[in-house]
């Protein structure tokens, strides 16, 4: 091993934050297949996010 723990250290810390997730406010589930549907709002706010990070 190297005396670098640098990569070590954080390759436990996570990258994305699901707290802000489209699918972390759940407006309802599929009957079936139990797949989450999020309310309008957070469909739009996700929409919006995605619109606005474009490269």
């Amino acid at each position: 091993m190297s005396d670098n723990k640098y990569k070590e250290r954080f390759m436990s810390m996570p990258i994305e934050r699901h707290e802000t997730a489209a699918w972390a406010n759940i407006y309802e589930f599929k009957p079936v297949s139990q797949v989450t549907i999020p309310s309008e709002f957070e469909v739009w706010e996700a929409k919006d996010w995605v619109e606005e990070n474009q490269k």
